[in-house]
This record gives structure tokens, C-alpha cells and sequence, in this order.
């Protein structure tokens, strides 16, 4: 490992960044370096932006994975190397804000009700349950759920935040039997390695195979079951500052865009032509 790198690493952890978010910007500048077979801190400020424009113009790069790379970047040259002059050279890039998709109460049981693995059923109702990231169901332990008060504890969410979301009563009966029958020593959702919890991409590959054989063609990621929770609570008439909490967003405006989707919302709302 280089000194460079190790300076990188130590000054994302010293920020509390999360495991996924080094390894992107690690694989940003990685990438970086790769391309042109040299020291990162050794190139102008237009190669680095020829660079980029590769990424989007040359190799089509999606707009998420390209905002990863200029954020990634940026944090190298601003934090690590203190360039000020090559970080003003690497524009921040305005963010994109998408309506999420959103399944039907019916498609999502329809998900949930056709994995037969125990494991993996239950993995899928818990996140639709507590309306959870798929980085913090994979991570949950026995522990954190409180049957008496209805709660699922989230240790170090999002920006290292704890925090409470709903325990369904049907998952409830359902995590006391699975207890039962499966031994469960630290993690809920044990990996096939001895002390591991199983994988965020293994978790998303069982939403996959799961979806396919439901035959639902829209919510392409597990966090389809969060945006899921989201909406349809406020569906169901829960304000948006309860939402707010349980999802464990900063920000009243990122929860707000549930606004859009809710079939209560607009959909519903005639327009003034149709009352001429």
C-alpha cells in the first residue's frame, strides 16, 4: 500500500465515512491512476478533467457512478493532497433527483410471499417492515428488535445515526419462529462464512430472484421495499415528520418527495377542466 493511499484512508476514517463509501472513493482514484499509469498527485488539472470527460463521453459511465468519481476525486485532491488549485479544476456535480419507484401493497407481498428459504423471506419483510437500507438489514442482530414496544433498532445508519423504525406484528410472528428453528449466535442474517452477516449484494441478488419469479417488471433494487414503507405509510394518513424519522433522513425535504407518489396525493385530485 502506498503512503498516499494509506494518507486517504486515514483521513476518510478520521470523517467517519462508511466501509461503501471508501471503497468508492478509493476506486475513484484508483481508477484514476490506472488510466494513466501514474501517481494521482502527479497529474495536471487538465488530464483530470479529460479523464472524466472519458468516463461520460467514452466509456458512457451512468450519471450516479460518475457523480461517485467526481466526489471521489475531489475529496483526493481537496482533503488528502490539500490542492486547491486542481480541486476548483473538478466542478461538484448538481444532483439528479428522481421520483423512486414504487411498488403496489400486492406486488410487494407477491415478492415477499414467493421466497420459500426462511432466511431470506424474513430478510425481505424486515425491510419492508421498518422501511430499512439494505446496508442495515443485513446487519441486524436478535437484539435489536423490542417486541414488547414494536421497535427495530438501527445501530449506525446513515451518517453513523441510531435510530427506531416499526416491528409489524406479522413479522414479529414470524421472526419468533424463525428463531426457533434457526440458530442465530450474532447476526440475524448469518452469511455461509463463520462470524459474517450475509452480504449486501447477496441481499439484493435474493430481491432479484425474488422479483423475477413474482413477475414484477418494476423495483429493480431491494431499496424498492424501502421507498415501499415510505409511501405507503403516508398513504395511510401517517404525517410526514413521523416518515421523516423512521426512515432516519436528515432533511424534511428528502422525505417529501414521497409526496409525489402517494396514490392519496394527487391521483386523486380532479382536474379543473373536468368540472367545466
Amino acid at each position: 500500500m502506498t503512503e498516499l493511499r494509506q494518507r486517504m484512508i486515514r483521513d476518510m476514517e478520521l470523517r467517519g465515512l462508511s466501509p461503501h463509501t471508501k471503497r468508492s472513493y478509493l476506486g475513484a482514484v484508483r481508477g484514476l491512476a490506472k488510466f494513466y499509469h501514474r501517481a494521482p498527485d502527479t497529474l495536471s488539472r487538465e488530464e483530470v478533467q479529460d479523464y472524466l470527460l472519458h468516463l461520460e463521453q467514452d466509456r458512457k459511465m451512468a450519471w450516479n457512478s460518475s457523480r461517485v468519481a467526481v466526489t471521489g476525486l475531489r475529496f483526493f485532491y481537496g482533503v488528502t493532497t490539500q490542492n486547491s488549485d486542481m480541486l476548483l479544476a473538478i466542478p461538484a456535480r448538481k444532483r439528479h433527483r428522481r421520483l423512486p419507484v414504487v411498488l403496489s401493497r400486492e406486488e410487494v407481498m407477491r415478492i415477499i410471499n414467493g421466497v420459500s428459504n426462511p432466511k431470506h423471506r424474513l430478510m425481505l419483510m424486515t425491510a419492508y417492515s421498518g422501511g430499512l437500507r439494505v446496508s442495515e438489514v443485513v446487519r441486524l442482530k436478535l437484539t435489536d428488535f423490542d417486541f414488547s414496544r414494536m421497535t427495530i433498532r438501527v445501530e449506525l445508519g446513515k451518517c453513523n445515526k441510531d435510530r427506531y423504525t416499526l416491528l409489524s406484528r406479522r413479522l414479529a410472528g414470524e421472526l419468533e419462529e424463525y428463531v426457533k428453528h434457526h440458530r442465530t449466535l450474532f447476526w440475524l442474517f448469518p452469511s455461509n462464512k463463520a462470524g459474517a452477516h450475509i452480504s449486501v449484494v447477496a441481499a439484493q441478488k435474493v430481491y432479484a430472484h425474488a422479483r423475477a419469479k413474482a413477475q414484477v417488471s418494476q423495483g429493480s433494487g431491494i431499496h424498492t421495499l424501502r421507498h415501499c414503507f415510505a409511501t405507503h405509510l403516508l398513504e395511510d394518513g401517517v404525517d410526514i415528520y413521523t416518515i421523516q424519522k423512521l426512515m432516519g433522513h436528515r432533511q424534511i425535504s428528502t422525505t417529501a418527495v414521497y409526496l409525489h407518489l402517494t396514490a392519496q396525493g394527487f391521483y386523486r385530485v380532479e382536474s379543473p377542466m373536468d368540472k367545466c
